[in-house]
């Protein structure tokens, strides 16, 4: 009978686990505070990496792993502002928004979840409602980094690793300059000044710049130079608000980028 039980759980674990190789459903609508519209794929295209909580009412088991990922979260973004974005959706369209935002705030979560409803559709897209369902989304192209129906304490290292993983390392905008040896942005994070370090294999034409999460651009380090060799880049930091910012530098028309985060 335990062998059974154990084939049953590893074959509804593993039928989940296929379903959830997907992208991100998107949303965009008001918050259960009445505050401000969210829109899902917007938090991902800014750099951010966005977890979903979906809660059942009167779930005993699903506060404390919520309680465990906030603070792991405000962790990261106590170093790196505005990196995690969390949500909150009961698992069904019947739960009242008011109750979804009492959820939130009893269980002590509002330094985190901003609590939301009607998440029938988003937990059926990740495979189904587990006690409780966990999903972590980032990048640009919307992917489904974790998922899980049955979320323990110990995925919690597994989660911050791919947040982590998201936001330190250099990804390219385009393809990555041939000629690019080494490319550091340090310290991260910054709070007086950031300097951006590059090292070019061969003679380049190079532009080195910083944006927003907007993807504005806040800083033009140097502009069309002819360079070879090591280039090093101090930018003061003090004249910009907490939170993530991209280093770009631009070589030959192609484009390599690494994010770091503002902390004074």
């Amino acid at each position: 009978m335990k062998k059974l039980i154990y084939l049953l759980s590893f074959s509804i674990i593993a039928s989940f686990s296929s379903q959830a190789q997907m992208s991100a459903m998107d949303f965009n609508k008001m918050d259960c505070n009445n505050t401000s519209m969210h829109h899902l794929f917007s938090d991902l295209d800014s750099g951010k990496a966005v977890l979903l909580h979906f809660f059942m009412p009167n779930c005993g088991m699903c506060p404390p792993p919520a309680q465990t990922l906030q603070n792991m979260a405000n962790s990261i973004n106590a170093m790196h502002p505005g990196l995690v974005k969390g949500y909150a959706f009961p698992f069904n369209n019947t739960t009242t928004c008011s109750y979804s935002a009492s959820w939130v705030s009893s269980n002590g979560l509002s330094s985190f979840y901003i609590p939301m409803d009607s998440g029938a559709v988003q937990v059926a897209n990740y495979g189904g409602f587990g006690m409780p369902t966990v999903v972590l989304l980032g990048g640009m192209d919307h992917r489904v980094m974790y998922a899980s129906q049955a979320f323990s304490s110990s995925d919690t290292s597994a989660i911050r690793d791919s947040i982590m993983g998201l936001v330190m390392n250099m990804t390219a905008i385009s393809e990555v300059p041939k000629n690019l040896a080494a490319f550091n942005v340090f310290p991260n994070p910054a709070s007086e000044k950031v300097t951006i370090e590059v090292t070019l294999s061969n003679t380049s034409t190079v532009s080195i710049d910083v944006t927003d999460i907007s993807g504005k651009q806040v800083a033009i380090l140097s502009k069309d130079y002819s360079a070879n060799g090591n280039l090093s880049n101090t930018f003061n930091t003090q004249s910009l608000s907490d939170g993530l910012y991209t280093a770009n530098v631009r070589i030959d028309g192609k484009i390599a980028s690494q994010k770091f985060s503002v902390k004074h």
